[in-house]
């Protein structure tokens, strides 16, 4: 049984290279060119916004099968970076390398948390919908 989902968001010009992202009941966020490309400062950029999905999805689909299989960890953290090179003659992603460090309370639960980041990286919505090289590099520490 499959189901689709329709997700929308709204972006309204506000001055400049700048501009006002809008969705449903969820606060704006003020978004620009980044300076890389002559934009302003202090801004959210789309570039931004590509990499944040693309963390954001890994953690959330991490939680997510960390919790459908009742597996309890002490804290997710990650970073995540992405190189922009020019190819066939337009600027593109071509690698996105996502950081997670994920605390475990003990030796025996890395095994498992390790095997739930794999899970992750196979059934992200976001990395399974983009042409860049996504590559994920945890980090499974704890006391012990």
């Amino acid at each position: 049984m499959s189901k689709n989902f329709i997700f929308k968001t709204k972006i309204k010009w506000t001055e400049g290279k700048k501009g006002k992202l809008y969705s449903l009941k969820k606060p704006s966020i003020e978004v620009s060119t980044p300076p890389e490309f002559k934009g302003p400062d202090g801004y959210w950029s789309p570039e931004d916004l590509f990499l944040a999905s693309i963390n954001s999805c890994i953690m959330t689909t991490f939680i997510h099968f960390a919790q459908k299989e009742s597996f309890t960890f002490l804290s997710y953290e990650s970073e995540v970076e992405g190189e922009v090179s020019f190819e066939e003659g337009k600027l593109i992603f071509s690698s996105v390398t996502v950081r997670p460090v994920i605390e475990v309370k003990s030796e025996s639960d890395r095994g498992k948390a390790e095997q739930l980041i794999e899970k992750s990286e196979r059934y992200c919505l976001i990395s399974a919908s983009v042409k860049s090289k996504v590559t994920i590099l945890p980090k499974i520490e704890g006391n012990f």
